[in-house]
C-alpha cells in the first residue's frame, strides 16, 4: 500500500474448530494511517481472522509481526497492551453498569486505592467526544439506552484504550444515519492521525466511502487484495461468493388484487411514538416500511406482536378486530404472527444452548403432546428448515452461537417457520449479513408470500425496500406520510419521503393514515 512499512502482518495463519476450517494459510498486511476493509460473506474467516487478532483464540499455525517483531498474544488483555483493539459486533457493555463504567472498566483511575469517579467521568467525557457522542451522558446506564447509542459507547470504549489498530466489527450496523455519519467523520480523523483501522462492513456504500484497501477472505482463503476502487461492486461481490453475481432481488409477481386482507391497523397510536397509523397487508404481499431510522417502524412491529401496552386504534386479523396481549397470543390461534427481532443476539437467540434446541423452542407446543416432544416429528422439522434456509452447521447438537452470523440469523428465521405463521414481521432482518445470505433471504421472502403469507418488512436499506416489497409505507415522526406502489418506489422517493419534503407527488396518499 503506496510502499509504507507494515504496521502488523499476518503470515500463513490457519485455524480449525473440529472438522470445520475457519482459516486456511490465510495472509493480511495492515498499514498505519490507513483504513483496510475486510471483505467476505459470513463464515469466510473474517471473524476468525480479528479474533486471532485480538487475543481472543490463538491460530493453529502461522505467525503474526507487530513493528517488524514476532508476537503472539495469549489474551485479549496482551493484544490491548500491544496497541489492537477491536469492537466486535456483539456489544461488550455490561447493561447494568453506567456509561463511564463501562469506558474504563478494564483500567480504571484510582486514588488512594479506590476509583477515582472524577477522573473517571473525565476520561468517559474525552473518549465519548472524541466518538462523536458528546451527548451521552457518562452517567446514563447502558441498559437505557437504545441500540444505536451503546453501539456508540462501545467505540468510545475502544478510543478511550489509546489503540494503534483499531478493528471495528459490523459497528455501525446498529446505527442510525446520522451516527454513521458521525463515525465516519470519527474514522477518517483518526486516519489522519495515524491509525491503522480494519473496517469489516457488508455495506458496499460504506467502503467505498471510508477504504483506502480492501481484502476479500473466501472459505477461510484471502482471495484478492486490492486498492479500494479499483474494482466494480460486483467484481467484488463475484470474488466473495465465488460465482458470477446474479440479480439479488427475486422477481415480483405482481399485486394481486383477489387477495383478501390478513393484517390491519386503524388508527393505531401509542406513547409519543405512533400517530394514528392505518395500514393493511394482503395474503402474497409484501409491504416494506420506510423514512429514517427511529420514526416508529420497531414499535409499529413490537405493537402487532403484542409487546406494547396502552395501545389506541384497532388492530384486525381477516376483517376482526383482535386483542393481542402477549407474544404467546400473538403466535397462537388463528393470529399465526412471527417476529423476527432487530437483534438476533440478544432477542433472537439462545446463544450457550444447541442448534436444536434453538431451532425447536418456538414450536414446542406444536411438536409435544402430553407435555413428551414427539422426536421423530421435532428431527424432520428440523431437517426439512435445515434445507429449506440452507444453515450451515457442523452439527445440530453445537452451540448456536459458534455459528457465523448470516447461520445464525437463518436458525431465527426458521425457529419462527416452525410454526408455519401466515403473518411475518421482520425488523431490519439482514442487519450484519453477508451479501449471499441475504440473496437467500430475499429469495425466501418472495417464496413464502407466493405461498399466501402476508408479510410487513421494516429495513434500514432503500434497496432492499426498492427490490422486495411490492408497497412502501413511509414513517416520518410515528406516522405514515406516503404509500409508494410498485414503479413508485425508487431511491428518491424514500429518501424525499423519509425527510418529510413534500415536493412534486411527494405527498401523502389516501387510505394510509397520513
Amino acid at each position: 500500500m503506496d510502499g509504507a512499512a507494515p504496521l502488523f502482518r499476518m503470515e500463513g495463519i490457519s485455524k480449525r474448530y473440529g472438522g470445520v476450517r475457519a482459516l486456511e494459510k490465510a495472509d493480511l498486511t495492515v498499514t498505519a494511517g490507513g483504513i483496510h476493509a475486510i471483505l467476505g460473506e459470513n463464515g469466510a474467516g473474517k471473524s476468525t481472522l480479528i479474533k486471532i487478532m485480538a487475543g481472543v483464540v490463538a491460530p493453529d499455525e502461522g505467525t503474526m509481526t507487530l513493528d517488524g517483531r514476532e508476537v503472539s498474544f495469549a489474551s485479549p488483555a496482551a493484544a490491548n497492551q500491544a496497541g489492537i483493539v477491536c469492537i466486535f459486533q456483539e456489544l461488550s457493555l455490561i447493561p447494568e453498569l453506567s456509561v463511564a463504567d463501562n469506558i474504563v472498566i478494564s483500567d480504571p483511575p484510582k486514588r488512594i486505592g479506590m476509583i477515582d469517579r472524577k477522573a473517571q467521568r473525565r476520561i468517559a467525557e474525552e473518549a465519548l467526544a472524541r466518538a462523536g457522542a458528546s451527548d451521552i451522558h457518562p452517567c446514563a446506564l447502558v441498559k437505557d439506552l437504545p441500540l444505536s447509542r451503546r453501539q456508540m459507547v462501545e467505540i468510545a470504549k475502544a478510543l478511550a484504550r489509546k489503540p494503534r489498530i483499531l478493528i471495528l466489527d459490523e459497528a455501525t450496523s446498529a446505527l442510525t444515519a446520522a451516527d454513521v455519519a458521525k463515525v465516519f467523520e470519527v474514522l477518517k480523523r483518526l486516519r489522519s492521525e495515524g491509525l491503522a483501522l480494519l473496517y469489516i462492513s457488508h455495506r458496499m456504500n460504506e467502503i467505498a466511502e471510508l477504504a483506502d484497501h480492501c481484502t476479500v477472505f473466501r472459505n477461510g482463503r484471502n482471495v484478492a487484495s486490492y486498492p479500494a476502487g479499483s474494482k466494480s461492486d460486483n467484481e467484488v461481490v463475484e470474488l466473495m461468493i465465488g460465482r458470477e453475481y446474479s440479480h439479488i432481488f427475486p422477481p415480483k409477481l405482481g399485486p394481486n388484487a383477489a387477495a383478501t386482507t390478513v393484517l390491519e391497523a386503524r388508527n393505531l397510536s401509542w406513547a409519543d411514538r405512533l400517530d394514528n397509523i392505518s395500514l393493511s397487508v394482503r395474503a402474497g404481499e409484501v409491504v416494506g416500511l420506510g423514512g429514517l431510522d427511529g420514526q416508529g417502524q420497531r414499535e409499529l412491529l413490537l405493537a402487532f406482536f403484542g409487546v406494547l401496552r396502552g395501545l389506541s386504534g384497532e388492530i384486525l386479523i381477516d376483517g376482526k378486530p383482535v386483542s393481542i396481549s402477549s407474544p404467546t397470543a400473538a403466535s397462537h390461534g388463528r393470529i399465526g404472527m412471527a417476529l423476527i427481532p432487530e437483534d438476533r443476539k440478544t432477542e433472537g437467540l439462545m446463544l450457550p444452548m444447541t442448534v436444536r434446541e434453538n431451532l425447536s423452542f418456538a414450536a414446542l407446543d406444536r411438536l409435544s403432546k402430553g407435555g413428551i416432544i414427539d422426536r421423530a416429528s421435532e428431527q424432520r422439522l428440523i431437517d426439512d428448515m435445515v434445507g429449506l434456509l440452507a444453515i450451515k452447521t457442523a452439527g445440530l447438537d453445537i452451540p448456536v452461537g459458534a455459528l457465523s452470523g448470516g447461520n445464525q440469523q437463518k436458525v431465527v428465521i426458521a425457529k419462527w417457520l416452525m410454526r408455519q405463521p401466515r403473518i411475518i414481521l421482520l425488523n431490519d432482518p439482514t442487519r450484519g449479513i453477508d451479501v449471499g445470505t441475504k440473496q437467500e433471504i430475499y429469495q425466501l421472502m418472495r417464496k413464502l408470500a407466493d405461498a399466501g403469507a402476508a408479510i410487513l418488512f421494516y429495513s434500514t436499506d432503500y434497496d432492499e425496500l426498492i427490490g422486495c416489497c411490492d408497497r412502501v409505507l413511509v414513517l416520518y415522526d410515528g406516522a405514515v406520510k406516503r404509500e409508494l406502489v410498485g414503479a413508485e418506489i425508487t431511491e428518491h422517493a424514500l429518501i424525499a419521503s423519509a425527510l418529510n419534503i413534500h415536493g412534486e407527488g411527494a405527498g401523502p396518499r389516501q387510505g394510509v393514515g397520513a
